[in-house]
């Protein structure tokens, strides 16, 4: 609705989580460096947490784009939610074209077949888990530790990575064994006031525009009702944007992000639950 009044190509602060967005703040950026290591080493396993918000699936989405071509297959799933019987079938259908056998055996015997042709020919698969925290069965983490045991020449057939909110670290310690097999470990941060401007910035440009939007007031207004965190900071600047073209502002203003945020019931420096 806004796009043709700001001189924007696509929406800059929608939902979605397109590579092209990713902007480098400094823990951001640390994870991404760990989190390729950790794959292009061959290691067995990968750790990424953050507050909810703070940009972990783009991230991950980011660091899948990066990798060379013999990083293959890349798997992502982003409802762990179910017993560990549900996940190897799942595992089964991504690994292999063959139909889901009906029982455990035969599917970690499909999977492991499928992972040892995979490194024979020089590739190495990753498996991100998006949301593990909510890898609450039971059986789930210790299936996990078992299917690491998958390996060729003592190096492990792929990279498993767990991304989830911060009671999964908690998880893992009550898990040692599997907790053991963890290379690396990343935590995202808020964004500084800097980043928070340098990241609107960011995201404005890769949108279409190289114009100052919000000014200097209007984006430390954003970072103290959003305290540091990409999806508040989005829906500030979502509809700070819709407010500007519904008032035919050229600019947008501390008052304005004042607004849009007693509109959302939001107080600065109180987290809002958002």
């Amino acid at each position: 609705m806004y796009d043709a009044h700001w001189n924007l190509q696509r929406k800059p602060f929608d939902a979605g989580c397109e590579p092209d967005f990713y902007y480098p703040a400094e823990s951001h950026q640390a994870a991404l460096l760990k989190l390729r290591y950790a794959i292009e080493n061959r290691q067995g396993a990968a750790v990424l947490v953050a507050e909810s918000g703070l940009g972990k699936t783009l991230l991950t989405r980011t660091l899948l784009q990066q990798l060379s071509d013999v990083t293959t297959p890349q798997m992502e799933l982003v409802f762990p939610r179910m017993p560990a019987k549900d996940i190897l079938a799942w595992l089964c259908a991504e690994l292999t074209d063959q139909t889901v056998p009906p029982t455990i055996a035969d599917q970690i015997r499909h999977i492991q077949e499928a992972l040892a042709a995979n490194t024979e020919v020089g590739n190495h698969a990753v498996w991100v888990i998006d949301e593990a925290h909510l890898l609450t069965h039971p059986s789930s983490l210790e299936t996990l530790r078992l299917l690491m045991n998958f390996q060729s020449s003592g190096r492990p057939d792929w990279t498993i990575i767990l991304s989830g909110q911060m009671p999964l670290l908690g998880q893992l310690e009550r898990h040692p064994a599997l907790d053991e097999r963890v290379v690396v470990k990343c935590q995202l941060q808020r964004f500084t006031l800097e980043e928070t401007a340098g990241y609107i910035t960011h995201r404005l440009r890769v949108a279409g525009t190289e114009s100052a939007v919000f000014d200097d007031a209007a984006i430390e207004t954003i970072h103290e009702y959003a305290q540091g965190i990409p999806r508040r900071i989005h829906r500030l600047c979502d509809l700070g944007l819709l407010l500007g073209f519904a008032e035919d502002r050229s600019l947008i203003g501390a008052a304005d992000i004042d607004t849009v945020a007693q509109e959302l019931g939001w107080n600065q420096g109180v987290q809002a639950n958002v």
